[in-house]
């Protein structure tokens, strides 16, 4: 998408002045700035011609800004909304968001203000823009190197490192926090090297205790323990000429890193109860979320088999720092989930695009895949909005809501409202705070800027738990 979109602009106000200030503020941040003085005329320039970016002020005396809102979100959806006000409250903030308002400014507001804000509305045009391309097609998916989706400059370099060492027999140690795709790159890996046409096995060494563990990799012989009734081949034998992930490799014992130490060094290892050695050909490779370094000084895990399998290291960022990947991973999710469902959902909303990439995922993909999943069984209509999105920052508290699909229509109405007045709680609160960041922490001022008595305003911010930092 280019980066040198300028959005048109709609500036609608019963005061000339303020009109011709923001075209002025705004002069070199769109393509092109109308203004109207009421909400009549203002329709009726839209109607010829939709703009990108609409600014309403919300108290005037033909037909107002919250009619003027309702009628855009109602005729043109797709049109961004900002609302200005010199009556600023909470009530009226909550009112104007829950309607679709896109940002709410209350007056006076500064020059940097107004382009801010027009800057962030602009960047979500082009997110929004990008959401279609996906949906519709039209630009294909960046799913590069087996299902690893994204453009960021982080996931372009473990591509690039992927792509560097798929193909030789070096060993890998990929490390990167819980949920950021670590058995993804090791699938990467093998699928890109000449090992590619066979077997890929995958072991969750935090599920097996050591004994088993050792037992599940390299397999035993009859009699080697009470329930040992018959040989058993294990996981290396099974995945000669293949690939063996080794995933949170934290929790493997002292002993049994001994072990494996000594296959890297010689590819042979012992079957429980066996006397003899028996020699494949098998490439490992190694996952973890914890901080192995540490763990060596702790005494957990030794020195050597750490040096011996981190040959070549793949940190994989976490999500919240590579935004530009949420949109086009969402968007790849919902084209699963629309198969596997039967549904045909074609995009997200503006707000729910917001929602989704504003927020900084804990739990990194695995977290986005469970809230698109959620979202597509909710959703009744063509785009996925707030009200089908879970509250992301009470992520605990939806998913007991939504544990299970609704089975009556009246089930789904109750999980809606329940997802709706928690939507509304965070609008609040984002408010409350907002205000007392603008006005650098100070209660008196923050109360004035938005309209609400001293004692009022530190009830609310008594209610949603802000903590005022220390000067």
């Amino acid at each position: 998408m280019p980066s040198d979109f300028y959005p048109s602009i709609l500036i609608i106000d019963d005061e000339l002045p303020i009109c011709n200030n923001c075209i002025k503020i705004l002069s070199g941040s769109a393509d092109e700035i109308d203004y109207a003085l009421n909400g009549y005329d203002a329709l009726k320039l839209i109607e010829k011609k939709p703009y990108d970016i609409v600014i309403t002020d919300l108290k005037m005396s033909r037909m107002g800004g919250m009619e003027v809102l309702s009628r855009i979100k109602k005729d043109y959806p797709d049109i961004i909304v900002i609302v200005i006000t010199g009556f600023a409250s909470v009530s009226s903030a909550v009112e104007v968001m829950k309607m679709g308002a896109y940002d709410y400014l209350p007056k006076p507001f500064t020059p940097h203000e107004l382009r801010a804000v027009v800057t962030q509305a602009t960047n979500h045009l082009q997110i929004r823009m990008q959401n279609k391309q996906l949906m519709s097609g039209k630009k294909e998916l960046p799913v590069l190197s087996h299902q690893l989706i994204g453009s960021s400059p982080q996931i372009k370099k473990v591509i690039s490192m992927i792509k560097k060492v798929a193909h030789t027999e070096s060993t890998v140690l990929i490390h990167g926090e819980s949920g950021t795709g670590k058995e993804l790159v090791a699938r990467a890996l093998h699928a890109n090297s000449t090992r590619k046409d066979n077997i890929f096995f995958a072991v969750d060494c935090g599920t097996l205790t050591g004994s088993l563990l050792e037992s599940e990799l390299f397999g035993y012989r009859k009699g080697a323990f009470t329930d040992a009734h018959k040989d058993k081949d294990g996981i290396f034998k099974i995945a000669d000429h293949g690939t063996v992930f080794l995933d949170e490799i934290s929790n493997i014992s002292i002993e049994v890193q001994g072990k494996l130490l000594r296959f890297l060094d010689s590819r042979e290892f012992k079957p429980v109860g066996a006397t003899t050695y028996r020699k494949v050909d098998i490439r490992l490779i190694f996952a973890t979320n914890k901080d192995l370094k540490q763990m060596i000084k702790d005494g957990t895990f030794r020195n050597d088999f750490y040096y011996r399998i981190a040959v070549y290291p793949i940190g994989i960022p976490p999500l919240k720092k590579r935004e530009s990947d949420i949109l086009p991973i969402a968007c790849h999710f919902l084209k699963q989930f629309n198969q596997s469902m039967g549904k045909s959902i074609t995009s997200f909303d503006g707000n729910a695009v917001n929602r989704l990439t504003g927020y900084d995922w804990p739990g990194n993909v695995r977290q986005l895949r469970n809230t698109i999943e959620r979202a597509v069984i909710l959703c009744d209509s063509d785009r996925i909005t707030l009200i089908d999105l879970p509250h992301l920052g009470d992520i605990g508290d939806i998913e007991k809501l939504i544990d299970h699909v609704p089975e009556t229509n009246d089930e789904l109405k109750k999980i809606k409202q329940e997802i709706r007045q928690k939507s509304v709680h965070k609008i609040e609160e984002n408010f409350i705070l907002n205000a007392l960041k603008q006005n650098q922490w100070n209660i008196t001022r923050s109360a004035r800027a938005t309209g609400m008595q001293r004692p009022n305003f530190q009830n609310m911010i008594k209610k949603h738990g802000i903590k005022i930092p220390e000067k």
